[in-house]
């Protein structure tokens, strides 16, 4: 057994910081608060529901990771926010209609007690809502400012000592990196500037770094992964992680391909459509917005199936991804997948997935857990890039020159493997051959 890392204890209470008090965040504080009641359970969080095994097989320790690593109760989770509406969360999640009514009167009172900032907000970077509740400011170092400033009246005001942000926010349009982007010099000069490449969700970034503030970021856009704001957490000590949160499609094909590859099923095409009509929905209807998931969500099988080592079971398979609005259907989005795979001798199958999930259900977790152990990081003093944590994303970052690991399974391994680490436990290789030997 390891030596054991210096991690500070999880007393006292958390903040958590959402910009963007929308569908999934609504659902997460209504879901918290439902559970601190009694009147649901926390599925889908690892941290609150998901166990770790420890040493060999044979000594059967398998506590849960809430007891393994010291993780702050969800009693003692305080949340605050932005939005570019001034909608209290009661009425938010009312609008956004993930949860029934029934539900969201019994914690009523909770939920409108919480109400959100005026946020920062760019309509040419999310061209299909217009922000009736935000900030103004004379230069975009001014709205980090004031960022700044609300983040540390929410610490004051609720006597906090730590924080992490985690961004929910819409898609914002797709750029690419730019020459602001390359030092935190250029970038600052790029806020005092009010320079256009630089978005509403690395404003964010910005204050909450600067802050100290561990920052996640659950959308696809350009963000945190930036030179400038990588070096800024370098300086900070800031645990940074990202980006868009892995919950419906994507999931499922991380869970699929993995498979494919194990068993040297080839891939001739791989066709994902998705109807969805909440917020989400609609400002990926806008092509620039559109395009940024589309990069975040056809990433992984090429770095999954490996083609340049398999070509003959992957080279040139089709990938195709479209995501349709559809007001009807809300937040309840459905994903059809059509894949044609090959097998022995090359004779052709397929397989038909039609996922009928609900966004915000499956992300509501994930901000939890990404919050809890981003919060864990920052008190075992690691800071910068948080690869381990790329089991909730679909473009994981990593460091420069490395590929992102995007098999679910191995991501999985590395949490745990990492939460092993940190605790000074042996790590698990899955070898077992000691159990076979005279």
């Amino acid at each position: 057994m390891r030596k054991k890392e210096n991690i500070l204890p999880a007393s006292d209470k958390l903040g958590i910081l959402i910009p963007g008090m929308g569908a999934v965040t609504t659902t997460l504080i209504a879901g918290i608060i439902a559970v601190k009641k009694g009147l649901a359970k926390p599925i889908g969080s690892l941290t609150q529901m998901g166990t770790i095994r420890l040493g060999k097989r044979t000594e059967k320790r398998i506590p849960m990771i809430k007891d393994f690593i010291s993780l702050p109760g969800i009693e003692n989770i305080i949340f605050g926010g932005w939005d570019i509406f001034d909608d209290n969360m009661y009425e938010a999640a009312l609008h956004a209609g993930v949860l029934d009514k029934t539900l969201l009167d019994k914690i009523r009172p909770d939920l409108e007690s919480i109400k959100p900032m005026p946020g920062v907000f760019d309509p040419d970077y999310v061209k299909r809502l217009h922000g009736t509740f935000v900030k103004k400011g004379h230069s975009k170092m001014d709205l980090a400012d004031q960022l700044k400033q609300d983040i540390q009246q929410f610490k004051k005001a609720n006597n906090l000592e730590r924080l992490v942000m985690v961004w929910c926010g819409s898609t914002e349009t797709y750029i690419e990196s730019s020459e602001v982007h390359t030092t935190l010099k250029s970038f600052e000069k790029g806020l005092a500037e009010n320079d256009p490449a630089i978005a509403p969700s690395m404003i964010y970034a910005y204050a909450a770094i600067s802050e100290g503030i561990p920052y996640a970021n659950g959308a696809p856009n350009l963000t945190v992964d930036i030179p400038a704001l990588i070096e800024l957490a370098k300086i900070k000590k800031v645990p940074i992680c990202g980006k868009d949160f892995k919950t419906g499609q994507t999931l499922i094909k991380t869970i699929l391909a993995p498979g494919f590859k194990a068993r040297l099923l080839g891939v001739s095409g791989w066709f994902s459509t998705n109807i969805l009509g909440n917020r989400d929905g609609e400002v990926l209807d806008e092509p620039m917005s559109f395009k940024s998931k589309e990069v975040s969500k056809l990433g992984s099988l090429e770095y999954i199936l490996q083609p340049e080592i398999y070509p003959d079971l992957y080279k040139d398979f089709y990938h195709k991804v479209r995501i349709n609005y559809y007001p009807p259907r809300g937040d309840n989005k459905e994903g059809w997948d059509n894949i044609d795979i090959f097998g022995w001798l090359g004779y052709p199958m397929q397989i038909k997935v039609d996922f009928l999930c609900r966004d915000s259900i499956l992300a509501a977790p994930i901000v939890l857990d990404v919050a809890f152990f981003m919060d864990f990081a920052a008190r075992a003093g690691m800071y910068g890039i948080q690869e381990w944590l790329s089991f909730y994303f679909k473009s994981p970052m990593v460091a420069e020159g490395l590929y992102p690991e995007h098999d679910l399974f191995i991501q999985l391994k590395k949490l745990k493997n990492t939460l092993r680490y940190l605790m000074g436990e042996d790590l698990i290789t899955h070898l077992g051959m000691e159990y076979y030997e005279e």
